[in-house]
């Protein structure tokens, strides 16, 4: 996929990207009360593809993903217009590309662009000890940063640093989950989750002060599993090559105009999350506020300065190619229009499909803020974790002076399960897959879906039951 055609498309969305107002009233859309669990098929279709795709068909597969995506997308648009109308399935197709996909796709696409402008120079051997520096590092700057950016600007250091170890799929593997999810949790730029929670009146030091020890408590567990288990991996290498050691270059960093720049995004995000501009597009019955619409405008400004100022041959030196953004763009349409009924059936609370589930969340009207952790987080794994942050939020009360105050607990459950589980799956957080796939273009042998979700299983769930213990 070219340059020309990821920028002109993204400034073609952009014109109506950002986070929309809820629908007027009388919009047509989809009550999830009336929706049976029959409607989830073509999700879990989509997610079926990722998992089982590339494992028992990878040419057909990689060669055909984006039809397959378009065709999971077409297999609930075409059932939803036949029974609920042709204009009730258009609002559902327009209001999660303005509200979800647009905005998600634009800034990742600057992210990916801006920070793959930065180039860490020089001799980076990948032993133990330096990958768990590089994993430690990437945790702290990600909340800064924002999970994706921290991501963007250290794959490749990562990458080359252990492209000459024939066991090196764990590296990225904990890379996604410190680096992609758990370093996130501490501002509301680290996340989308919380970035929702602030929208909404969360203070932006609250998850600061309230996640700290959270994020601790999974991440040094982590970082000791991560340097154990590397070590019994690098026992079994090789020697690293000697031209590798030898490298002339000093360490150094190339292309810093780019920390300028992710800091213009870092000041765009934040500035439409507390700005106001008092105006707004409004395409069938989905409004969109301007703020969100010069946000879009200027990210993609920004990424478009990045590709004008970094030179092309720090980039090719970098690894820097289209082929990852692509292929998110591409999938992650389709998991975005599927999940729609899953929203819906969610929204419905008691009155929908998974009412049971929903009925746990609250025993006689107090909160049961383990079930809110756990019950979010696999959500979050499965579906995207903002929405669900937001349904859940509203579930608790929705309002933010009360979720801060005697209902503490319940609101950092819902924020610890949001952005921690995020991490269980390929497909929980924008940047697990994006991770995936440039390791892949890399020649790392990743983990299948499943398999993923094994070494996430077996890694993540006893933090996460301590957490549980501690806190809930």
């Amino acid at each position: 996929m070219s340059i020309r055609f990821i920028l002109s498309a993204a400034i073609l969305a952009a014109f109506a990207a950002g986070a929309a107002d809820a629908a007027e009233a009388g919009a047509p859309h989809l009550d999830g009360a009336e929706l049976g669990l029959v409607w989830m098929l073509p999700f879990a279709a989509i997610l079926g593809g990722i998992a089982l795709g590339p494992l028992l068909a990878p040419h057909a597969w990689h060669a055909h993903y984006g039809k397959y995506a378009a065709g999971c997308a077409v297999a609930f648009l075409v059932p939803c217009a036949a029974v609920f109308g042709t204009a009730t399935a258009t609002y559902e197709f327009v209001h999660t590309m303005l509200i979800e996909y647009v905005p998600f796709i634009v800034m990742l696409l600057a992210l990916y662009v801006v920070a793959g402008g930065v180039r860490l120079k020089g001799a980076i051997v990948g032993t133990p000890a330096t990958n768990t520096a590089m994993l430690a590092f990437g945790t702290a700057i990600a909340s800064a940063m924002g999970t994706t950016g921290a991501c963007i600007l250290l794959i490749h250091p990562m990458l080359r640093a252990n492209a000459w170890r024939r066991h090196n799929a764990h590296v990225f593997v904990f890379f996604i989950f410190l680096v992609g999810n758990i370093g996130g949790a501490l501002t509301p730029l680290g996340d989308p989750p919380l970035f929702i929670g602030f929208l909404e009146g969360v203070d932006f030091f609250w998850v600061t002060t309230r996640m700290f020890v959270p994020m601790l408590v999974l991440a040094v567990p982590l970082l000791a599993a991560f340097y154990l288990l590397d070590r019994h991996y690098f026992a079994k290498e090789d020697d690293p090559p000697a031209g590798l050691l030898a490298q002339a270059d000093p360490l150094g960093v190339e292309g810093k105009i780019n920390f300028l720049l992710l800091a213009g995004i870092v000041a765009a995000v934040l500035l439409s999350g507390v700005w106001r501009a008092g105006w707004s597009v409004e395409i069938f019955h989905t409004k969109v506020a301007g703020e969100s619409v010069l946000r879009s405008a200027a990210l993609l400004v920004l990424a478009a300065l990045s590709l004008k100022l970094t030179r092309d041959e720090s980039r090719r030196l970098n690894g820097f190619t289209w082929g990852p953004i692509a292929e998110v763009a591409k999938l992650f349409v389709g998991i975005f229009v599927t999940i729609v009924p899953a929203i819906a059936i969610i929204r419905a609370g008691r009155d929908g499909a998974l009412g049971d589930l929903i009925a746990l969340l609250n025993r006689d009207g107090v909160p049961a803020n383990a079930a809110y952790f756990w019950v979010t987080g696999i959500l979050s794994a499965f579906l995207d974790n903002a929405p669900t942050y937001l349904l859940f939020f509203n579930l608790a009360g929705g309002d933010p002076q009360a979720l801060m105050g005697p209902l503490a607990t319940t609101l950092l459950a819902i924020s610890a399960g949001s952005v921690f589980m995020g991490a269980l799956t390929y497909i929980g957080n924008a940047p697990n897959f994006m991770v995936k796939a440039l390791a892949e273009e890399k020649g790392v042998r990743m983990p299948s879906f499943f398999g993923y979700l094994g070494w996430s299983c077996a890694f993540l769930t006893p933090p996460l039951a301590l957490l549980t213990f501690l806190y809930f």
